[in-house]
């Protein structure tokens, strides 16, 4: 059994790898660009699901993986954490997006990271916030239920394998609404990079749609796959 301190702490680590390697990878994109090369959307996207994937293998079994506020919050519906914890876990969480969002800005030159605002999602011109939140809320339920159906039920894809198949989750949802919302999935992934960079604009979108997309999906999988099998 691990203690909460070291549950809290590797939610921290993982949250803020998330955030360091997504993000900077955004920030390495707009960097590229000026001696004419790119990582691309395919190369983001893969950053920000290898990152999620290594440390959900690396530290899932501490603290269960989530790196995620949503995916927390999918936790607490179902009663796998406790009120407590949630908080600890959600702090935690937007600590590590905190901290790696301002070494990010430490790091790379001004002209590079305000140009991308650290990495913070941003919406497509003239896209609706409706439609915005709703894709988030979409992607992020495919992503938590990709989490119980590998790291929470024990008749799933196994738990050994459980960090690739969330992580190709995420790549896939960064993917295909990356382009118009920015991708957030998560809410500490956009709150650190808006803090460091100061840049708010359409802040609800990415924490109203992946909660309730994250709650939807605990609730959801929980009731009907897991709830019966007891």
């Amino acid at each position: 059994m691990y203690t909460t301190f070291q549950k809290v702490l590797a939610e921290f680590i993982g949250t803020f790898a998330l955030i360091f390697f997504g993000a900077g990878s955004i920030c390495a994109d707009r960097y590229l660009q000026a001696s004419g090369g790119s990582l691309g959307l395919l190369g983001i996207a893969l950053a920000h699901g290898l990152a999620i994937a290594i440390m959900v293998s690396a530290l899932g079994h501490i603290s269960g993986g989530h790196f995620n506020p949503a995916v927390s919050i999918g936790f607490w519906v179902t009663k796998r954490i406790s009120t407590s914890e949630v908080f600890l876990y959600w702090a935690a969480q937007v600590l590590g997006g905190i901290a790696a969002a301002f070494l990010l800005r430490a790091l790379f030159p001004e002209e590079t990271w305000r140009a991308v605002a650290l990495g913070t999602p941003e919406l497509v011109r003239d896209f609706s916030r409706l439609s915005a939140m709703i894709l988030e809320a979409v992607a992020t339920f495919f992503l938590v239920f990709v989490v119980f159906a590998t790291a929470v039920d024990e008749r799933g894809a196994f738990r050994a394998i459980a960090g690739f198949g969330i992580g190709l989750t995420f790549t896939l949802g960064f993917l295909v609404i990356g382009p118009l919302t920015g991708a957030a999935l998560n809410p500490a992934r956009a709150f650190g990079p808006a803090l460091a960079s100061n840049h708010w604009t359409n802040w609800g979108v990415y924490w109203i749609g992946p909660l309730a997309g994250g709650f939807l999906a605990g609730l959801f999988y929980d009731s009907l796959y897991l709830k019966k099998s007891v």
